[in-house]
């Protein structure tokens, strides 16, 4: 595998999934102080976790294992993508620069 391929791919993934979980527990946290604005911009999983959870009786395990599942993942993509265009923006900068 090469050193670009890690650069643009992989380490952006790994470092997402982590940082996904973190942005859903302080957006959790911090929910009613922090403007909707801010709170979409850092971790857009919350409010899309809120809209998908299933709204019929169910556990409240089950709910809020869907609640979970969809604002991780949500976060974690949101966060690889903004990885991925500054991995992007970044190649571009030194390819320009040599």
């Amino acid at each position: 595998m090469s050193a670009r391929t890690v650069f643009r791919f992989v380490l952006p993934a790994v470092v997402a999934l982590p940082l996904g979980f973190v942005g859903l527990a302080l957006a959790a946290e911090n929910e009613p102080t922090i403007p909707m604005p801010v709170l979409m911009l850092f971790s857009p999983g919350l409010k899309i976790a809120e809209l998908l959870t299933p709204e019929k009786r169910q556990a409240l395990g089950v709910t809020f294992g869907w609640f979970l599942r969809v604002g991780i993942t949500t976060n974690a993509a949101y966060y690889f993508v903004l990885f991925l265009l500054f991995a992007y923006l970044f190649q571009r900068r030194r390819r320009s620069a040599a």
